[in-house]
């Protein structure tokens, strides 16, 4: 009896492992279909206020999430301190900023195809994407690549003469499973590159942020804030490296002189 008993108990249980991997394996991959965050009132108005500034003179474009929008904040810590050093790298050159505070790749689809390619064609796209997804969406590598791979694919097709700065994700500190997802991603990444450098040229930037073989926390804004986050956002100073890092690439796209 008790025999009997164990073995329909690891039955029923393989059962529902089973139908559990088959719901799992037949979800869509939410990286890459298109989603609004248009029922957020500070989200609208941001993207209302960046439709504004889709100008035909754009020339440099910075897609991506928080990361990418933090480049427009001015201090008054000197770890937040982003703004001059936008001025300084991109004011003279018709950039644009399209970060979105909380962004994962769905939601960087859904911009591009609800306005954000329709009235601009800039030389240079520099993207910085994907942090997020191994965040609140908790998509893997190879669900982020693919959503990574639609946007990349999207940018190319209207803008075939643009060229694309890829930027790997950057390192954080959050979980072992963030850290081993961002390593094969940019493995990916990485290769995509490889195999479209007719239009993409990627860039890993992580070095930037390591100590020691480790992660250095004192590269980002995050436990500077009260109450502190998981070291995620880089300060303006590690930001202004990023920039200064590409901008032999920047300055080649653009056909213009180093900015320092």
């Amino acid at each position: 009896m008790k025999r009997n008993l164990l073995s329909a108990i690891a039955a029923a249980a393989a059962l529902a492992a089973a139908s559990w991997s088959s719901a799992h394996a037949a979800r869509p991959n939410i990286a890459v279909q298109p989603i609004s965050r248009m029922s957020e009132g500070w989200w609208r108005d941001r993207f209302q206020q960046k439709q504004r500034e889709l100008r035909p003179d754009v020339q440099l474009v910075w897609l991506g999430d928080s990361i990418t929008q933090n480049w427009e904040r001015e201090g008054p810590e000197p770890w937040r301190m982003f703004r001059p050093v936008w001025n300084r790298f991109y004011g003279d050159r018709h950039a644009l900023n399209l970060g979105f505070k909380g962004d994962s790749t769905c939601h960087v689809l859904w911009r591009l195809e609800h306005g954000e390619l329709d009235t601009i064609h800039p030389r240079l796209f520099i993207t910085l994407i994907g942090a997020n997804n191994f965040g609140h969406i908790h998509t893997d590598a190879a669900q982020t690549f693919a959503g990574m791979q639609k946007i990349l694919g999207l940018l190319h097709e209207r803008d075939p003469q643009a060229r694309v700065l890829l930027l790997g994700v950057l390192p954080s500190i959050r979980s072992a499973w963030v850290d081993e997802n961002t390593r094969q991603l940019n493995a990916m990444l990485a290769g995509y590159g490889h195999d479209h450098s007719d239009f993409v040229t990627y860039r890993d930037v992580s070095g930037l942020f390591m100590r020691d073989g480790r992660v250095d926390a004192g590269r980002f804004l995050d436990p500077h804030l009260t109450p502190p986050d998981p070291p995620l956002h880089p300060t303006a100073e590690a930001q202004a490296a990023i920039a200064a890092a590409i901008e032999p690439d920047v300055a080649r796209i653009l056909g213009d002189h180093i900015h320092r």
